[in-house]
């Protein structure tokens, strides 16, 4: 017998659950990172024009510079909310039905969270 035929089988790593690796790791990281910024420029820009009424604060968010950066605040607040529940669902719901469920409501109540905010920045 060879020496190859000897060798023991290669192991191979099979993730399963919620182990998706880099990629949402650092999606989550650059969520973070954009929330971050639009905080600070949020909180600047408040604090330079003090809004004191509703027409003052409409104002804020008439430009289309301010209603694409409050949609990619919230769009990167939600992705990085379904990573964290998608997360917790599938680590302490054991149940692949009910997992599946919950999933399912929690993506599909964010996804109603995005079209309701982007309803209320592009509408008239």
């Amino acid at each position: 017998m060879s020496a190859a035929a000897r060798k023991p089988p290669r192991y191979r790593k099979h993730p399963v659950g919620a182990h998706y690796g880099l990629g949402d790791w650092l999606l989550q990281r650059l969520t973070a990172i954009v929330m971050a910024v639009y905080t600070v420029g949020f909180v600047t820009c408040i604090l330079v024009s003090k809004p004191a009424t509703f027409p003052q604060w409409k104002a804020i968010f008439s430009g289309t510079f301010a209603k694409l950066a409050t949609m990619l605040f919230l769009a990167s607040l939600l992705y990085h909310a379904w990573v964290g529940m998608r997360d917790i669902v599938m680590d302490y719901v054991k149940p692949a039905g009910l997992r599946l469920v919950l999933e399912l409501s929690i993506g599909l109540t964010l996804l109603t969270y995005l079209i309701w905010s982007a309803s209320i920045l592009w509408g008239r």
